[in-house]
Order: structure tokens, then C-alpha cells, then sequence
């Protein structure tokens, strides 16, 4: 499942009232939460009903579900305009900025509820969000590293180290609101990433030039 695969049978997913309702009530969602949400008080706080939900989105479910996956996809698109060789030090660098500017605090605070409530079985909606969303990024942070280094099991971990680094800054983030001390923690990893980066150059450059000597 993508970022964007939020789709209900039997439900025309490109209608623009769909759309609409849609924008209306992620942002609802982003001020009060998922765990208390009851399709009636949502409904007239956006100006619709609940028939009109339902009809538009097949049942409550499915609402949860386009609402996670808008929320998913808001977050991908913090690396749109980065080129694929930006490498795992800039991306890192890049995401961390925008995970720790308190504008986003409400879309991590709805990451997080529905994260956990997928990580510990709950039926519903929530069923697979998590593994969705490592899988996001990993591919999206295989995009940004080297072509020889992405299939290896060095990147594989690589790639992993960088998603529990963001993740735990994030949530001690989340519980604490001290910014310095958790962006103190992943720009030490930036720093190791950027050096790892630099080792690896040096070390083809003098490979190459000691082939040229032979």
C-alpha cells in the first residue's frame, strides 16, 4: 500500500465534494484526534452529515483510512524537490527540520496515535499503518542513496538506522518539547553520516589511484 492508497470499493474517489470533505475533516482530525471522533460532531462541524460520509467514503472506516492516508502523504512530500542524489545526510537533515517545527505538531501527533494503535493489533483502519509507513520511507530513502549501496545489506541498515533515529527523536520530541536536546541527537547522526560519506570517497580515491600506479 502507497501513500495514497486510501481507496473504497464502489466509491468515486476523484469527486470533488469527496475532496472537499475530505481537506474539511483531516483538518478537524488534526485539531482533536482520531480516538474520540463520531461521524455526527464531525459532520456538522464541516457542514455535511453523517449519510453524506458515509456515502462519500463507504463507512467510518473508510474515512479513517483516506484520513491516514492524506496524513501519509503530507509527509512524503517533505523531499519532493530533493535530487536522488541528495544523499542520507542531507535527507536526514532535511526531514528532522521539518518534523521539528511545531507547525507540524498536530499531523505527528495524528502519525503517532494511529502508529500505535496499529503496532499493538487494534482491528480497524489501523491495520497495517505502521509497516506502511516504514516501508514509505525506506523506498524513500533508497532513493537517496547510491545505486551499488541500496540492494546491499550495509544500506538495508543504513537506511534502518536513519528511520529509528528520526522515530525515537521524534517521539522523545513529541513527549518532552525539547527541540535542542533532540535535534542535538540527530545532527550527531548527520555528522556520522557526512564522515561515512567522506571515508568512503577517500578511500575509492586512493583505491583508484593506486590501480593507476600498477
Amino acid at each position: 500500500m502507497t501513500a495514497t492508497d486510501s481507496a473504497t470499493p464502489g466509491v468515486d474517489e476523484g469527486s470533488a465534494r469527496r475532496r472537499e470533505l475530505l481537506d474539511a475533516a483531516y483538518g478537524w482530525v488534526l485539531a482533536h484526534g482520531l480516538s474520540d471522533m463520531s461521524l455526527r460532531p464531525l459532520a456538522e462541524a464541516i457542514g455535511s452529515s453523517p449519510r453524506v460520509l458515509l456515502y462519500l467514503f463507504g463507512s467510518k472506516d473508510g474515512l479513517v483510512r483516506a484520513l491516514l492516508g492524506r496524513s501519509r502523504a503530507d509527509q512524503l512530500r517533505v523531499l519532493e524537490d530533493l535530487p536522488d542524489d541528495a544523499g542520507l545526510a542531507t535527507v536526514t537533515e532535511r526531514v528532522w527540520r521539518w518534523l521539528a517545527a511545531e507547525e507540524h505538531r498536530p499531523l505527528l501527533r495524528l502519525w503517532l496515535e494511529a502508529y500505535s494503535r496499529s503496532v499493538t493489533g487494534e482491528p480497524g483502519p489501523w491495520r497495517g499503518f505502521a509497516r506502511d509507513t516504514v516501508t514509505d520511507w525506506d523506498l524513500l530513502l533508497a532513493a537517496h542513496q547510491p545505486s551499488a549501496v541500496v540492494g546491499t545489506p550495509g544500506g538495508a541498515a543504513e537506511r534502518a538506522l536513519v528511520l529509528a533515529v528520526l522515530r525515537g527523536a521524534l517521539l522523545d520530541l513529541l513527549a518532552t518539547g525539547n527541540a535542542v536536546r533532540t535535534g542535538a541527537a540527530v545532527a550527531a547522526h548527520v555528522r556520522a553520516l557526512s564522515d561515512g560519506v567522506r571515508g568512503a570517497a577517500r578511500t575509492e580515491g586512493a583505491g583508484g589511484s593506486a590501480r593507476d600506479g600498477e
